[in-house]
């Protein structure tokens, strides 16, 4: 004790320097030994009641950077040594560095492991991430920006004039920016509104194939031929959409026609052959068949049915089965589908029809024969 208090260094006693030593070593233990004692108890209550804001909590002050708590200690220490007035009167702005970048090392640690769980969870379902990723981003770029005024308001710098400023340069830079700033919005309106997610089977103009990410300016689409088609989220949102996913059954509606020769005790007939056709493929509702017209050439149906579920390969089998189950029935019925025909007769220029064996020779009395179509 005599040569602690009969030596100084750099003007400042011995014992002053051992006692700040002191401080540190024990301020350093206690504040290790808080945290971890903080991180078990939280893991254990997360552990008996499966909450994940404690297990978060834990996470997040386990990620406290040991240099944080030495810089702490060594603040704590040096209120043991009789520092000039022009150091001492910055200690308070010193722990207002330190404790504010631990308090945001925090907060952005908790948004990543929050974001992060989000996503994850979101991996194996048909939900879009974008919300997720932009709150991310905002919560983040919003908190650094909220230390960084508060540091240099505390050291005495004018922020309302740099916020100002920040607010002309942002104009400027949101104008040089405009296209990407509209990606961004874009992506946050089909995080919002959702007119696809991923997973989802669309068709856009000519592209067509299944979401497979939503970024913060574009969406990749994997294509029917194979390769990721990459589109802008503005581009993509000033068309029209086609979502096939969120199909709950599929409409059908087909057209055939039977030969003009068929009676009409045949054609009352044909609807309930296409309505056993639809009934026994399977996966089907049927609506309606009618005779619809008579066409050009042919007595053409009209046959409306639903496919209960939305897979196009199931709704291209039940349709083949429709088709030759129809094929069957005809032919047992004694008709046939009809052909594209046309009928030709030939006339005399007095306009009396030629007979089949008249053709041979055409040089008769009422002239030569002209052609008329119908």
């Amino acid at each position: 004790m005599e040569w602690l208090n009969a030596h100084t260094f750099l003007r400042v006693p011995a014992r002053d320097w051992a006692a700040a030593a002191l401080t540190v070593v024990a301020a350093y233990a206690l504040l290790s030994s808080i945290l971890r004692l903080i991180c078990n108890r939280l893991e254990a209550h997360a552990r008996d009641t499966g909450h994940r804001f404690d297990a978060l909590t834990a996470a997040v002050l386990r990620d406290t950077h040991p240099l944080f708590i030495g810089l702490a200690a060594l603040l704590a220490g040096s209120y043991f040594i009789d520092l000039p007035n022009r150091i001492a009167n910055k200690l308070d702005h010193v722990w207002f560095v330190i404790i504010g970048f631990q308090i945001a090392l925090w907060l952005n640690r908790g948004v990543k492991l929050w974001a992060r769980e989000r996503l994850s969870a979101q991996s194996n379902a048909t939900r879009n991430p974008v919300i997720t990723s932009m709150v991310a981003w905002v919560l983040r770029f919003a908190l650094w920006s909220m230390l960084m005024l508060g540091i240099l308001a505390n050291v005495g710098v004018n922020i309302t004039a740099f916020v100002a400023s920040l607010g002309v340069g942002g104009v400027a830079v949101a104008l040089a920016v405009q296209n990407v700033l509209s990606d961004l919005f874009a992506s946050l309106a089909i995080g919002l509104d959702k007119p696809f997610e991923i997973g989802d089977f669309i068709v856009v103009e000519s592209i067509a194939g299944t979401v497979q990410h939503v970024g913060l300016k574009t969406t990749r689409i994997r294509s029917l031929s194979g390769e990721e088609i990459v589109t802008s989220n503005t581009a993509l949102l000033k068309s029209t959409i086609h979502n096939y996913k969120r199909m709950s059954e599929r409409r059908i509606v087909f057209t055939f026609g039977v030969t003009y020769d068929a009676r009409a005790a045949q054609l009352q007939k044909i609807p309930e052959i296409v309505r056993r056709a639809v009934e026994a493929a399977g996966n089907t509702r049927f609506d309606r068949a009618h005779f619809k017209e008579f066409g050009e050439n042919a007595l053409n149906f009209e046959v409306v049915y639903f496919v209960t579920d939305p897979d196009f390969n199931l709704y291209m089998d039940i349709q083949q089965r429709i088709n030759l189950s129809i094929l069957e029935g005809l032919e047992n019925l004694g008709t046939a589908f009809a052909l594209p025909t046309r009928t030709i007769q030939l006339v005399r220029r007095d306009g009396e029809p030629v007979e089949p064996e008249d053709l041979g020779g055409h040089a008769a009395s009422g002239g030569a024969p002209r052609m008329r179509t119908r």
